[in-house]
Parts: structure tokens; sequence; C-alpha cells
């Protein structure tokens, strides 16, 4: 069974919260990824953007459902959720947009885990680690080409 470390993009394409949204979907289309991993100043990972985050740009507004009841405010949805999207659609910088605490293996996770995790969390880009270190990244690219081979 393959792992991570025979599947994986090991020349990795990263950026950090400065990057702006305008130069990481330059970067995107030029290497033709779905996602970049977010890394700080020393290296660390922060979290990763994709191209739903950019989507999510673009898209409407949904505003919140609420009843009034002797003056007062009641949501049906939490609010929090609108204040985030909003903060999306709104942001010029990967940092405003990009998801964070993601979703990580190591080079020994084997594909059928990947890809069950892809599946049933809805990941487009897992970065593979060593301890803290980012050494790969697996894209849903990756998943499809081992079909293909």
């Amino acid at each position: 069974m393959q792992k991570a470390q025979d599947i994986m993009t090991k020349d990795v394409i990263t950026v950090t919260p400065a990057t702006t949204v305008t130069e990481l979907a330059l970067l995107l289309a030029s290497h033709k990824i779905g996602g970049a991993p977010v890394l700080d100043s020393s290296g660390a990972l922060l979290g990763v953007v994709t191209e739903n985050d950019l989507i999510d740009q673009k898209k409407k507004i949904h505003i919140p459902t609420v009843i009034t009841i002797l003056d007062s405010v009641f949501y049906l949805e939490n609010p929090d959720k609108m204040e985030k999207e909003m903060k999306k659609i709104a942001g010029s910088t990967v940092g405003d947009i990009y998801s964070k605490d993601p979703l990580t293996v190591t080079e020994d996770t084997l594909l059928d885990e990947i890809a069950t995790l892809m599946a049933e969390k809805n990941v487009h880009t897992l970065p593979v680690m060593q301890g803290d270190t980012l050494v790969g990244v697996i894209g849903k690219k990756d998943i499809i080409k081992t079909l293909i081979s």
C-alpha cells in the first residue's frame, strides 16, 4: 500500500499571511494547484488556503434570520458565522481568508487513510509533516494520479 511519502509533492509552494489575494490567485493558477500551506516567518505551519477560500470571496452574504419578540431580537442562526463570512469576503490577504488548524498527515500515513480523510472532512490540500516541519503536500490531484499509475 502506498504512503504519503510516495505520492506527496515535495517541492511545496507556500504562502504567508501577508500574501495578497491577487498574488495567491496568480500563484494557484500558474502552478495549477488547488491550495497552499500558510507558513509564518519562522516556517511554522499556520494553516491552508485553497481555491475555495478565493471562491468564497465572490459569494453572496447570507443574512441570518431573526425574530423579534417584545423588543428582543433572537437570531435563528449563529451571527458569528455571518461575521466570519463577511471578514472572508472583505479579505485582501491570505491572513484574512485561510483556514487555521489544518488537518495534517505524516509521511507514513497510508493512501486509503488519506483518501478517507479528504473525502470525509472535505479537505482539498493536506500538509505532510515530519514533526513540526512541513515536508510535502498532498492535493486531490495527487490522489487521482495514483489511480492512473
